[in-house]
């Protein structure tokens, strides 16, 4: 046989492979509570994906969907915010309505894809959902997507859909990611300076994804957090309640003063200010729109640093998902097969974002827009200031394997963002989220690992993973927090009490999966200099190396760097016990 020929044959066992994939598979209150002391957080930050070794699979293009409705499939109705991480979803229906020749038709689903900003409407219409299911269980299906570090607060529902007789349920299966999209924009100084955003304020929606955000930023540079947004704290970050993510990015741009009471340490000073908008956690487009319409604020942090932190979750009822099996496994087949397109093929990712540009309505945005601002770019803004807008990415099955610690030796991220996230937002609003739903009540992987089986040596797209360059520098630093390891004195080796800091470091670091690490030791300024500054480096590979030791996956090599300082940069003076105590640390960094 020919080269040729044997290229031609190829080709076609690829293209059957993949196509046999194809067939086989709150209440929402913005809550208001009385002056509270501000809080200094612990870092907040999350395991990222492990991932095994892959070869490059060619996927090849499938027919796009068409653009006539469906009329046959099990109804669904999908309730989706505006944001790009949908793409593999909207290639997956065709259309706003499922479409023939799309992939949710091809396993008999008919699904309607309806725009909701509002996160408390889609918990109304998932409780009105279950009391129609239970006078009708013909009534058409509900899911809702939203952001996967959001769930935990989205979660106080619970308690209206029990009284309906269901609960929540996640779709084990996420269609995409928030990669820069989602961020906290603020004035250009606090990239050098964090500690200037003290007594500033950020707009955004309370207890949601963007919020965790900033919280997370000021969790890791050490700034104290104001949880009263009816009050100011000079000392702290505060924050302004905006009903969803484009209203938070309008405050900003509007100006318009909030009338407070002054508060320090906790206490009510009895003085009013006036409190405007400094800077704003939100999404596409919204920071598209202070670009455009006002400028002066860059990126601080976002999700492309904090690269686990939000991925798309889709949640029913329990209701629901355990009386529809195969259509529930329908949706996550037909996302699978478009996850692999949208990733793969450039024509298919642009017909997504056209079909975004339907589901969205919004006649001044078309596909175009929704595909520049799915890539990300950098654009100038209003003064001339070039800030980067957008960003998201597409998940197949390779990658819902790596979320949900599907691989081999893999971790489920899913669940650290989970708990990490609903534990931080309990401690901050304590009588608004005094608890939240477990996530193994919603969480079952049955499904997922079903198709796990039914996948094996089938082609597809390998997931995402990143990789570091040994010899690059920080170059911009995100955050830099002094961690107090104990050691035994005058050696590297660690105290028992250092193993609780140790974990909290692992579990403060793995999160942010596309940032280099900088471990720096320093000493005090007993002993030789010399001696000092060996065994400042000494302690600082032994920080490195446990890293490493713990998860090789979530500090591979080149990820992780040391510096040695000895006892040239104190933070406290070295004439008493506490001063030295002071500089005897270890500091990390973490920045691009």
């Amino acid at each position: 046989m020919t080269t040729r020929g044997k290229i031609v044959i190829g080709a076609l066992i690829v293209a059957l492979l993949y196509f046999g994939i194809n067939k086989l598979i709150g209440s929402g209150v913005v809550f208001k509570k009385a002056a509270t002391e501000s809080v200094l957080l612990n870092s907040i930050e999350l395991p990222t994906q492990t991932s095994g070794s892959r070869t490059n699979i060619a996927v090849p293009l499938a027919p796009l969907p068409g653009s006539a409705p469906t009329e046959k499939g099990a109804a669904v109705t999908w309730e989706v915010m505006a944001w790009n991480s949908q793409m593999a979803g909207m290639l997956a229906n065709g259309g706003p309505r499922t479409t023939e020749g799309s992939s949710m038709a091809a396993n008999g689903i008919n699904l309607q894809i309806v725009r909701q900003d509002d996160v408390a409407k889609m918990q109304a219409d998932l409780v009105k959902n279950a009391l129609d299911m239970q006078n009708n269980p013909d009534t058409p299906g509900l899911i809702v997507s939203i952001m996967g570090d959001g769930l935990p607060a989205f979660s106080a529902v619970q308690a209206q859909l029990e009284k309906a007789g269901t609960g929540l349920q996640i779709l084990p299966y996420s269609c995409g990611k928030s990669y820069g999209e989602d961020k906290l924009m603020g004035p250009k100084e606090w990239l050098d300076t964090p500690k200037a955003a003290l007594g500033k304020t950020i707009a955004c929606y309370l207890r949601d994804g963007d919020q965790n955000i900033a919280l997370k930023w000021c969790a890791d540079n050490g700034l104290k957090v104001n949880p009263d947004e009816t009050t100011y704290d000079p000392e702290a970050v505060n924050f302004m309640a905006a009903s969803d993510f484009l209203v938070a990015a309008e405050k900003y741009i509007a100006g318009k003063p909030e009338q407070r009471t002054k508060v320090v340490k906790g206490k009510d000073t009895g003085v009013k200010v006036d409190v405007v908008a400094d800077a704003v956690a939100t999404w596409t487009p919204g920071d598209v729109n202070i670009a455009k319409q006002k400028g002066g604020l860059v990126n601080i942090v976002s999700t492309k640093d904090y690269s686990n932190q939000m991925p798309n979750i889709m949640v029913t009822t329990k209701l629901w998902y355990e009386a529809h099996p195969k259509e529930v496994e329908g949706i996550m087949t037909a996302l699978a097969v478009a996850g692999d397109q949208v990733k793969s093929h450039p024509e298919a990712l642009s017909r997504a974002a056209d079909i975004s540009a339907e589901v969205y309505g919004d006649k001044d945005k078309p596909g175009a827009y929704w595909l520049r601002y799915y890539k990300g770019v950098s654009e100038a803004d209003r003064t001339g200031e070039v800030v980067e807008l957008g960003g998201s990415k597409v998940f197949n099955f390779s990658d819902n394997l790596a979320l949900f610690g599907l691989e081999e030796g893999g971790t489920n991220i899913y669940a650290s963002v989970y708990k990490t996230f609903g534990d931080v937002q309990s401690k901050l609003y304590p009588k608004e989220l005094p608890s939240y739903v477990p996530l193994d009540q919603m969480l079952d992987l049955t499904l997922l690992k079903k198709l796990q089986a039914q996948y094996k040596g089938k082609a597809i797209a390998p997931a995402d993973k990143q990789q570091f360059a040994a010899d690059d520098e920080i170059r911009r630093s995100v955050s830099k927090r002094a961690w107090n390891i104990e050691f035994e004195t005058g050696k590297s080796t660690f105290t028992p009490a250092a193993e609780r800091d140790l974990n909290q470091l692992f579990d403060d670091l793995v999160v942010a999966g596309r940032l280099k690490v900088a471990v720096h030791g320093h000493t005090d300024n007993q002993g030789d200099p010399q001696r000092n500054q060996q065994l400042s480096e000494d302690r600082a590979l032994a920080v490195q190396q446990w890293l490493s030791r713990k998860s090789s996956s979530a500090f591979p090599e080149g990820r992780v760097q040391i510096y040695a300082h000895g006892a040239t940069e104190p933070l406290a003076p070295n004439t008493a016990p506490d001063g030295r105590a002071k500089n005897r640390r270890v500091e990390i960094v973490l920045g691009n």
